[in-house]
């Protein structure tokens, strides 16, 4: 637990009411069950809980905001943004957010700033809460059931960064099945993670 953690004040109402005028109902009950996830998952890996919900809370601020908001946005805070980016700005939904978090609700916790940042796309080296952070918005209850989901929720408690691993890999199937871009970010989250996760590593064959 960091110091600036437990000094973290947030007014979570003022949040809720925030979001209310922001975000559709549907999208606030998914915040707030990532919300409640990632303080659960907080709690199993012995991080601060209260720090992980109010990551939660905050994780989808910039969700609805318009493509060219999003580019203005980062462009204005110099955000490194890609040719994927470009091509679909929804993409960059989770670093604006973390930007809206600071301007907004004056957060200054470093560790909920990137934790809210890496929500979407992760990122090679990211912190735990990070990792919470990432795992809850992907698994949390609203997103299904299936033996694949329930799978990853029960690795999820026990190993974060197998986890993440496998909830990459279970994205990008996704992304390839349907066409959709890929963000190189998230390459890159995958095989970090795979690198600190037990077993055997396959490495590229030249």
């Amino acid at each position: 637990m960091s110091v600036s953690s437990s000094r973290q004040v947030l007014d979570r109402q003022q949040v809720l009411a925030w979001l209310k005028h922001h975000v559709p109902a549907p999208r606030q009950q998914h915040i707030l069950r990532v919300e409640e996830m990632a303080q659960a998952l907080a709690t199993q890996h012995h991080l601060n809980p209260e720090t992980a919900a109010q990551a939660g809370l905050l994780h989808d601020l910039a969700k609805y905001f318009p493509p060219e908001k999003l580019l203005k946005l980062a462009e204005a805070s110099r955000l490194e943004i890609t040719d994927v980016d470009i091509a679909d700005p929804h993409l960059l939904h989770a670093d604006v957010s973390a930007l809206v978090a600071q301007k907004e609700f004056q957060v200054t916790d470093a560790e909920i700033l990137a934790a809210v940042a890496d929500h979407t796309l992760g990122r090679p080296g990211m912190g735990l809460l990070s990792c919470v952070v990432f795992l809850a918005d992907s698994l949390e209850p609203g997103r299904g059931n299936s033996p694949e989901l329930d799978a990853l929720r029960d690795l999820a408690k026990t190993d974060l960064h197998q986890a993440v691993w496998k909830t990459c890999d279970r994205t990008l199937a996704h992304l390839i099945t349907h066409q959709r871009l890929i963000h190189p970010r998230m390459i890159a989250t995958r095989n970090w993670a795979l690198q600190l996760s037990p077993g055997p590593k396959n490495k590229s064959k030249s």
